[in-house]
């Protein structure tokens, strides 16, 4: 559980799946939100090879309870690692999270392929249609987050299926070797788990939200 400092925001995430987290006005609704979402997130899951591991993970257990920075408050997104989440991770640690985050980047890729190219109107994103969403989606984790590991890449360059393809391959490699020591420029805030849950996060949250906006089946589509 991650609140902000002022109280106003709240964020239940999984430790053990990278992507599985929700913000709420009070800790007990993040923690109902949480565990409303279970079954959406079964196929990030089921993705990665580990449906039954997480068929059998039981009920939630908060393990920590901390404050987090003032984006808690202003977003109710966690934006920073827990005490469990530090560097470096274990070879089968890194595997298992990697695993998961790919998961979480095919699901996104599935929802974007079968929505609609226009959104329901409403709050959240500004009224966003879904290439809108998907660009910024792309555009965050590779020419933002993959910096944290020492990747840059050229604006725009991950917009193609080529290039998007070669985005994820080379993250992949810089998150292995970032957790080996062989990025010398380190990280002064973030860790490596929080950078891998952060950006399954994102990833998932814009992938949720085309769904929940998708206007296939209905009028005016």
């Amino acid at each position: 559980m991650e609140r902000g400092p002022k109280g106003k925001r709240f964020v239940a995430f999984a430790l053990d799946w990278p992507g599985w987290s929700r913000g709420a006005k009070s800790a007990e609704s993040a923690l109902e939100t949480l565990e409303s979402y279970r079954q959406r997130y079964r196929p990030v899951a089921e993705l990665a090879g580990m449906a039954a591991e997480f068929d059998d993970a039981g009920p939630l257990d908060v393990v920590e309870d901390r404050v987090g920075t003032g984006s808690t408050d202003f977003w109710g997104i966690s934006f920073s690692p827990s005490s469990s989440e530090q560097d470096p991770m274990g070879e089968a640690e890194l595997e298992r999270a990697i695993l998961l985050l790919q998961a979480c980047w095919s699901f996104f890729d599935g929802v974007a392929a079968r929505v609609s190219p226009e959104m329901q109107k409403g709050p959240r994103g500004g009224g966003r249609d879904r290439d809108r969403i998907i660009r910024h989606t792309i555009r965050t984790e590779s020419e933002d987050f993959a910096k944290q590991v020492g990747l840059r890449i050229p604006e725009e360059a991950a917009l193609t299926p080529e290039g998007l393809r070669q985005h994820r391959e080379s993250y992949v490699a810089a998150l292995w070797a970032y957790n080996v020591g062989e990025v010398s420029r380190r990280m002064r805030s973030w860790t490596l788990p929080f950078l891998i849950r952060h950006s399954a996060f994102h990833t998932l949250d814009h992938a949720w939200e085309m769904e929940d906006k998708d206007l296939t089946g209905e009028d005016g589509a």
